[in-house]
């Protein structure tokens, strides 16, 4: 059995907005040893992910950032808020990708355990940021419940800003007070909320050292009415042909319509070439 609360109605009440500094962007990435972000993966934490209370959003807008700038998506995992899961799954990810994100796991509560878990994978302690702390306390200055809490619930509030001490602490919204906090040069911790990684991984783009615009991949979907089968063999050998270039091939069915051909390569000139040729043979649509 579940049960579904309602939250109440605040669209009576504007807070005021906030205005944050953003955080001074490095001239030498710590990331960046001289060449760009070439592989990724997505670690997505929380109980809430796995028994199908929470729909998983942000690896799909992660995937889609990764493809839009040029890095390779290579693993995303979803995992239990559990301390030995998140130590074995980010320091395998971190010896392995360039550019690693967490999501969820941060809030005040008991099974918040993303940070402390993360600051024992990478041998670190944990110490409160003052920085965060301040901002923090700025956001609810005009929220009433804030005043009204308990000494023990300050503290868990607080616990939102207990980091691995030797992390770097990226402040990437002037109306968010929640960081971007990064471990390794390449783990970046980011909200569950959807709306706030969405944002904060946006804004984040400053920070990395990003694929040129040249490398990046073009995508060229062709629709046809005909079934996969008819054009297996077509795309089969398309693909064979096209592989030396690093253009990929993939169909994906539409349920009794047709089926989508998907061409992806660096040579924009050399995906619409081909998306010509694939109209051709299956009688289909750009």
């Amino acid at each position: 059995m579940s049960c579904t609360a309602v939250p109440p109605d605040n669209s009576t009440f504007q807070l005021p907005p906030l205005n944050f500094a953003i955080s001074p962007v490095p001239k030498k990435n710590p990331s960046d040893k001289g060449r760009h972000i070439k592989t990724a993966a997505a670690l997505i934490i929380g109980d809430e992910i796995l028994n199908g209370k929470t729909l998983d959003r942000n690896s799909n807008y992660f995937a889609r950032f990764c493809f839009e700038h040029g890095i390779q998506l290579k693993r995303i995992e979803v995992i239990a808020d559990d301390e030995a899961e998140i130590i074995e799954a980010s320091r395998r990810m971190v010896q392995t990708y360039d550019f690693v994100v967490t999501s969820g796991g941060i809030g005040p509560t008991h099974d918040d355990i993303t940070y402390a878990s993360l600051a024992k994978s990478f041998d670190q302690g944990l110490v409160y940021h003052d920085e965060t702390l301040a901002r923090m306390e700025e956001s609810g200055k005009y929220r009433t419940w804030v005043s009204k809490q308990s000494e023990e619930q300050r503290t868990a509030r607080k616990r939102m800003a207990l980091f691995p001490d030797a992390a770097e602490v990226i402040f990437v919204g002037s109306d968010i007070w929640v960081p971007v906090v990064r471990l390794q040069g390449k783990l970046c911790i980011f909200p569950g909320i959807p709306t706030l990684f969405q944002k904060m991984l946006d804004n984040l783009k400053p920070f990395l050292p990003l694929p040129p615009e040249e490398e990046r991949p073009f995508r060229l979907q062709v629709f046809t009415g005909l079934p996969e089968s008819s054009i297996a063999p077509f795309l089969t050998d398309l693909q064979k042909r096209v592989q030396p270039e690093g253009i990929r091939i993939g169909s994906y069915p539409v349920l009794q319509k047709g089926v989508y051909v998907s061409l992806i390569g660096a040579d924009r000139g050399r995906v619409h070439q081909l998306g010509v040729e694939v109209e051709k043979e299956a009688e289909a649509e750009a």
